[in-house]
């Protein structure tokens, strides 16, 4: 009778019959596990967007300084055909350029030595010299810059030291350019290590037996193959100086303005929170077309 009664099989209970229910309906469970973080991406960052959006398309009054809800196109006609804006524009995405092209020189000799030559404790050395100046404060680096770069800093006085003319470069867009590729390499480095190393080596042993010589596997086999993590890189270099406007202030001169600079005056100086949502879109679309265009080169993947 013992051996009957265990053998019969218990009536399930408690939460069993839930488990049963959401093993065999695979959807249903990715979709409870999925919609709290879709929800609070929705509810906080595209719902922000299309705030953003909907206010650009309204006006200050200038006598009240009050929001006025009327929809029209002044402030993205004044974007578009004000010169003083184009020029911002122009010069934020051409430097958000030069950044992104000096780090991806940077980034891949220092990632292919870090993937293909350094042994295991070279490599680990390597990427804590990387990652320590990620533990710092972001001002904290830029100041120390400051000291560099300015008239009386670092710089200067080593040339003057050895006999070389000043470089007086303090607070002119060439000091931008310098702080914004050093503080934005490691997230270069990263994504075009991580696709490097993924690179098989019998790749570069079948060049070799062709007859290539070393440079000539790197251009031909592993550029393209590493290709992908340099545009993923590029992703976070491009946007982060896109959307700075602390560097600017910092180190920049007085033609160093930006479009984050007049994001930031519009909103907290101006009170001209439509224009400031209207200028603020500029950037969001620049990043849509280059996320586009990333993807087309597979970057996603190299992520």
């Amino acid at each position: 009778m013992a051996v009957e009664a265990a053998r019969r099989p218990r009536k399930a209970g408690g939460a069993a019959p839930l488990q049963s229910f959401l093993w065999r309906r695979r959807w249903l469970r990715s979709l409870l596990l999925l919609t709290p973080p879709m929800a609070w991406f929705f509810l906080i960052y595209l719902a922000s967007l299309a705030l953003l959006l909907i206010t650009a398309f309204w006006q200050i009054d200038t006598f009240t300084t009050q929001i006025v809800q009327v929809w029209n196109l002044d402030n993205f006609r004044t974007i578009l055909f004000d010169p003083t804006y184009r020029l911002i524009i122009g010069r934020t995405v051409l430097m958000a350029a030069a950044v992104t092209v000096t780090d991806a020189v940077l980034a891949f000799p220092f990632a292919y030595f870090m993937a293909r030559v350094a042994s295991r404790r070279t490599q680990t050395l390597l990427f804590a010299a990387v990652l320590l100046p990620l533990w710092a404060s972001y001002i904290a680096r830029v100041y120390s810059w400051i000291l560099i770069l300015n008239n009386s800093g670092v710089l200067n006085w080593s040339l003057q030291s050895i006999g070389l003319p000043p470089a007086n470069i303090g607070y002119t867009n060439v000091a931008m350019w310098l702080v914004f590729s050093y503080i934005w390499l490691p997230f270069m480095i990263i994504p075009t290590y991580a696709a490097m190393e993924r690179v098989p080596e019998s790749l570069m042993e079948a060049a070799a037996d062709l007859g290539a010589r070393r440079w000539r596997a790197v251009r031909d086999v592993v550029l393209p193959l590493a290709l992908p993590g340099v545009v993923a890189g590029s992703i976070f270099t491009f946007s982060l100086t896109l959307g700075d406007y602390i560097t600017p202030i910092l180190v920049g001169g007085a033609g160093s303005t930006f479009i984050g600079n007049v994001v930031y005056n519009s909103v907290g100086i101006a009170n001209n929170v439509p224009f400031a949502a209207a200028l603020a879109t500029v950037p969001v679309a620049i990043m849509a077309l280059y996320l586009l265009v990333a993807k087309r080169l597979g970057a996603f993947e190299a992520l």
